[in-house]
């Protein structure tokens, strides 16, 4: 067992667990931040997406070693209103069926959005391309981060 001090949505947290110990099982059971997800557990769907230095990371393959000091953010702290752009997109459009994935959605879509803050629909489907969601609601999702880009421009 190690400590970690790490950052999560802007407060400093201690934890200590052991080292290989996945980031995802930290937020869920050591700091009951469940709206991270586990979906596969092989970093392939995307439903444990959080940001890691602003970047979209799967949460379930980063071993608590690796994460000393780093700056994490989950859907939890993307808004504190929960008006993010893309939480408003994703509402304005109805975009979730069983709801599942999309946090992981909305933490990948909202990365990408700062790197390409006005995408074309080749560009978003590329970027959302490695979530998966079971209820297939792609064309909406495709939508709701046009139209997320268009509320942050």
């Amino acid at each position: 067992m190690a400590s970690y001090n790490l950052k999560i949505n802007g407060k400093a947290v201690a934890v200590t667990v052991d080292d290989d110990t996945p980031l995802l099982w930290v937020l869920r059971d050591e700091l009951n931040l469940v709206g991270t997800k586990f979906g596969c557990g092989i970093a392939q769907c995307g439903a444990c997406t959080v940001h890691l230095d602003g970047t979209a990371v799967r949460s379930c393959s980063i071993p608590m070693a690796s994460l000393e000091g780093a700056n994490i953010t989950t859907i939890e702290g993307l808004s504190d209103d929960k008006l993010h752009p893309v939480q408003e997109a994703w509402k304005e459009l109805d975009v979730p069926q069983c709801g599942y994935c999309q946090a992981g959605q909305i933490m990948t879509a909202t990365s990408f959005l700062k790197q390409n803050p006005n995408p074309n629909s080749e560009q978003i489907r590329t970027a959302m391309n490695g979530n998966l969601c079971r209820c297939a609601s792609y064309n909406r999702i495709e939508k709701a981060v046009a139209l997320a880009a268009k509320k942050m421009s």
